[in-house]
């Protein structure tokens, strides 16, 4: 398994996953880097599903809302799946707020 450290959060493609551990803070600072590198992976690593590592996240704004639904709509066109994990209450009201919960499965 290769790793990738950057700035707004780490990537990993394991087993045609992209596994990527989400920053404290999603916001529109780091959401552009992120769904950057994201689609770089979905391209040149052949990845099918895609896991939102939630652990450490504390806000999440809009943004970071576009982040999950672009790449939903990226891996879905092929029959991919995108999980969310390790999220805490206040990412999960977010996502159920926001509709994500119909197209994510959340995975605690």
């Amino acid at each position: 398994m290769e790793e990738r450290k950057l700035m707004e959060g780490t990537f990993a493609v394991l087993n045609r996953h992209l596994m990527v551990k989400m920053p404290r803070e999603l916001d529109h600072h780091n959401a552009t880097r992120l769904r950057e590198r994201a689609d770089y992976y979905l391209l040149m690593d052949n990845v099918d599903h895609i896991v939102f590592d939630f652990e450490d996240t504390v806000f999440m704004d809009s943004s970071g809302i576009g982040v999950i639904m672009g790449r939903y709509k990226k891996v879905n066109c092929f029959g991919g799946k995108v999980y969310a994990i390790h999220t805490n209450q206040r990412i999960k009201k977010i996502m159920q707020m926001s509709g994500l919960q119909g197209i994510v499965e959340i995975i605690s």
